[in-house]
């Protein structure tokens, strides 16, 4: 006779065929004491650690089905089987389940099917169980997001053809219009989804609406209300396609218009550009009324994509020849295309309006009034078309620019002071994946002071916090071998618990060639040294904690650390001391108080404000690129740093490698945040700059990203030398947008401390631009970004020192009527006045043509002259 024990063991041993055949055995209490068991068996699986992993793996499978059987109700078993602590490779055994169920009430059945669908993460991997399920219930089918992902997986996996699977499926009505209503698009129809395959999931829909299948109508309204919407351009990309398939009639175009509307206004590029060819087609047939053919252009002319509204221009002016009386309705809407930012479009409408205008008067003062959006360089057209009231009221006084305000560097907020404020603070520290510096710093000087005045009472109070970590437990420590760092080390130390690993201060000594992991291996020493100094009696405070959120140390708090130290006879860490002296402020007015102290600290500290910390030297050379995507510039900008005497000789071995002369530098391929790195070195910003330039460079030759966080912050705090204003030239020129975003920010954060020299940067940039390391459009893209922030005047001084570099032909030509579209809106906005324009510009304005470079150069150069004789008026 079997026993509830029998089972138990069989899931024990991982026999999940058996269970079927022991379990038809047991009676209703037999079963209620066998789940008591199974439970307390899956909680001793949760708990256990990795090390257990294959005998989790080869019970779960048997003890899903066993407890699966002992449940009574159906949404008691549809969390048992959707436990994911059980399922091995993600699925349930489908057989043994249905066989332990088997006796169950088709009602109860059909309850277990809805409970499992309902389930999120787990209703796509069930699906297969869930459609037997529904058939030997004899009730509707489920269609949550889980289950239409399932259908769609088991539909596409079939043998044989999409379309010889769907004609089989007894559910096809029911999910294909949930294809279109789920929240992300569903996995296996998005994948397949080529217009043109002809087993895809567009033609094989387009084919079942054809044989009568599947409701076309329905489908067709799926498609626009899913691309109405909206979402990313990959999300919708799969209901284009089968709307493409289905080629929808003039008729079912038309019955869609307002569908096509709101996709013309709001919808990605791609899918408004289809609506607006439909919307076309359909005004072209007389289908699309004036007014809502107004409407759709206000919305269009909203757009900055200026293909779609060069389109809708030319729409209004087909059916403007072919309907005069709709001007009345139609004109009025180019007012909004009179502010679009492309001066070409601006240039089409008053073509447009001139074309169809008139002698409306009212018509003439509605266009009038939305005149003083043109450019300067159309509102005298525009005053000759429609009248004095276009022109714009003179602006009184000189151009005022107004920058963000940037950043400023915070004072650090104090110590904790109590044993519960560090205790506190330390557990959150040590749970966060990155601490900020600000917190970091607090918490391992709270660790030191704390355990200074009462360790005992500190690890008292600690212990609970941290009972989560591996290293206390010791099941646990033998499988870590490495020595504990930051500032878990600290905190085990306090507990003495810190493991021992075969290599004591492996993690101080580790290097690679990357300036990340020399800054690393510094940090770790001084965190390793405070951990060291618990047992042997920790000092009353760190030395080298920042007065700043940035890592700057005030010289004249250090002296009276250092005078604090002396009185209660405490020995500076030398790893602590090196720290304060790279982050101390060299202000010479704390010199007297340094060298008073009478101590080797405080000559070395006078020493060090005195002349022996100055920065590392900074020279620039150009060396082959090691990938290079321009022909014929095969030259990369490299800035060498001497070596720092000091730092080497006096400095521990941890923090020598800071001092070191660096021939140029390498990819970056570890390490930590720019604000810890930037905390390490606070004073020497131009060093980190020459450090972060082939990671800069890399960001603009190459496809790697985020080479460029350091910027903004090396930008926050100065001085700005040459280094820094070469990575913001190189960061302006990266490929890929947030890059370009970041030394944007540091462009305008220099700006606003007023330490950017633009005749520096633009030379640097006109440089960069010749080598090929920066392409004109991405530059173009970067410079328009700072201009719209209101920073037009500074914009225009960085591109007037790039102007030779663009007209000589001398660099790359694409983008750059771009670059000058860009100089000539930020010299028409701060009235900027070259007082030699480049003779270049006039002989590329002069040129034949109507190319954007010799469009926007005529621009810049009838905005200069325009801007001279207004101060020469103005001074007369």
């Amino acid at each position: 006779m079997t026993s509830p024990l029998d089972v138990l063991t069989a899931v024990r041993a991982g026999h999940t065929r058996r269970i079927p055949a022991l379990l038809a055995r047991l009676d209703r209490v037999q079963r209620s004491d066998l789940l008591a068991g199974l439970k307390e068996l899956r909680a001793e699986l949760r708990a256990s650690g990795w090390e257990r992993w294959q005998e989790r793996g080869l019970v779960s499978p048997a003890l899903l089905v066993a407890g699966a059987a002992c449940q009574t109700g159906a949404a008691a078993a549809a969390s048992w089987i959707g436990g994911r602590d059980m399922r091995r490779g993600g699925r349930t055994c489908d057989g043994e389940l249905l066989q332990v169920l088997a006796d169950r009430e088709p009602r109860w059945l059909g309850d277990l099917a809805q409970r499992l669908a309902a389930r999120p993460a787990t209703a796509q991997e069930d699906y297969p169980l869930i459609e037997e399920l529904v058939r030997r219930a004899g009730c509707p089918m489920p269609t949550s997001d889980g289950c239409v992902e399932g259908w769609a997986t088991a539909a596409w996996s079939e043998r044989g053809t999409l379309t010889d699977a769907l004609r089989r499926d007894p559910h096809l009505a029911v999910f294909i219009p949930r294809l279109f209503e789920t929240a992300e698009p569903v996995a296996a129809f998005a994948w397949h989804s080529e217009p043109g395959a002809q087993h895809h999931w567009p033609a094989t829909l387009t084919r079942l609406a054809a044989e009568g299948r599947l409701d076309r109508a329905a489908l067709l309204d799926g498609c626009t209300a899913r691309l109405v919407r909206g979402g990313p351009v990959q999300h919708l990309r799969p209901y284009r396609s089968v709307l493409e398939a289905l080629q929808p009639t003039v008729e079912e175009e038309r019955e869609r218009t307002a569908d096509w509307l709101a996709l013309a206004a709001d919808a990605p590029s791609p899918v408004a550009g289809h609506a607006q060819e439909v919307l076309a087609r359909l005004a072209t047939a007389g289908q699309v009324t004036p007014a809502l053919l107004a409407e759709m252009s206000g919305a269009v002319f909203f757009r900055p994509e200026k293909k779609l509204v060069r389109a809708q221009l030319t729409l209004l002016g087909k059916v403007l020849a072919r309907e005069p009386d709709a001007a009345p309705e139609l004109l009025p809407v180019l007012g909004e295309a009179f502010g679009h930012p492309d001066t070409d479009v601006q240039e089409r409408a008053l073509k447009l309006a001139a074309a169809h205008l008139g002698d409306d008067p009212a018509l003439r003062a509605e266009l009038a009034d939305r005149a003083h959006l043109l450019s300067p360089g159309h509102r005298a057209r525009a005053v000759a078309l429609l009248g004095a009231d276009a022109a714009p009221e003179e602006e009184e006084g000189p151009y005022q620019e107004i920058l963000p305000p940037p950043p400023l560097p915070t004072p650090l907020a104090p110590s904790p002071e109590s044993v519960e404020e560090t205790v506190e603070l330390v557990s959150a520290a040590v749970h966060a994946r990155t601490p900020s510096v600000e917190d970091f710093e607090r918490a391992l000087d709270g660790l030191v002071r704390q355990a200074h005045r009462d360790r005992a009472a500190l690890a008292a109070a600690l212990r609970p916090a941290l009972a989560d970590r591996y290293w206390l437990d010791p099941a646990r420590l033998h499988y870590y071998r490495d020595e504990l760092g930051g500032l878990e080390g600290v905190a085990a130390a306090v507990l003495d618990a810190r493991p021992a690993g075969p290599k004591q201060q492996a993690l101080i000594s580790w290097r690679s060639d990357c300036h990340h992991s020399d800054a690393f291996a510094a940090r770790n020493a001084r965190v390793a040294e405070a951990a060291l100094g618990i047992a042997a009696g920790p000092p009353p405070f760190l030395l080298a904690t920042p007065t700043l959120t940035d890592g700057s140390l005030d010289p004249n708090v250090l002296v009276a650390r250092l005078a604090e130290y002396v009185r209660v006879g405490a020995a500076p860490g030398p790893a602590d001391f090196a720290q304060a002296l790279l982050r101390v402020d060299r202000d010479a007015s704390a010199l007297p108080g340094a060298a008073g102290l009478g101590t080797p600290e405080g000559e070395r500290l006078a020493a060090w404000i005195g002349g022996a910390g100055r920065p590392a030297s900074v020279t620039r050379r150009n060396a082959p690129a090691e990938h290079h995507r321009y022909d014929g510039h095969p030259e990369r900008p490299v800035l060498d740093t001497g070596e720092r005497p000091v730092v080497v000789a006096e400095f521990p071995a941890a923090f020598g490698e800071l001092g070191r002369a660096r021939k140029g530098a390498g990819r970056c391929w570890d390490g930590e945040g720019p604000e810890e790195l930037i905390a390490v070195l606070p004073q020497d910003r131009e060093v980190l700059a020459a450090w972060s330039l082939a990671a800069v460079t890399s960001c603009a030759l190459d496809d790697e990203r985020g080479g460029t966080d350091m910027l903004p912050g090396l930008a926050a705090a100065g001085p700005a030398g040459p280094a820094l204003h070469l990575a913001v030239a190189l960061g302006l020129g990266s490929r890929h947008p947030e890059d370009r975003l970041r030394s944007v920010d540091a462009l305008l954060i220099l700006a606003g401390r007023g330490e950017l020299d633009t005749v520096r940067l633009g030379a640097d940039l006109a440089e960069l631009l010749e080598l090929g390391t920066v392409k004109p459009g991405r530059l173009a893209d970067a410079l328009r970004t700072a201009a719209a922030t209101g920073a037009h005047a500074t914009t225009w001084s960085v591109l007037a020192a790039v102007l030779p570099a663009l007209l000589t032909g001398s660099t790359d030509p694409r983008g750059t009527g771009e670059l000058l579209e860009t100089a000539a809106v930020c010299a028409e906005q701060s009235r900027a006045v070259a007082p030699e324009p480049p003779a270049a510009l006039d002989a590329v304005a002069s040129r034949t043509g109507r190319s954007r470079l010799v469009t926007q150069a005529a621009r810049l150069r009838d905005a200069l002259h325009r801007n001279r004789e207004a101060m020469a008026t103005a001074a007369g």
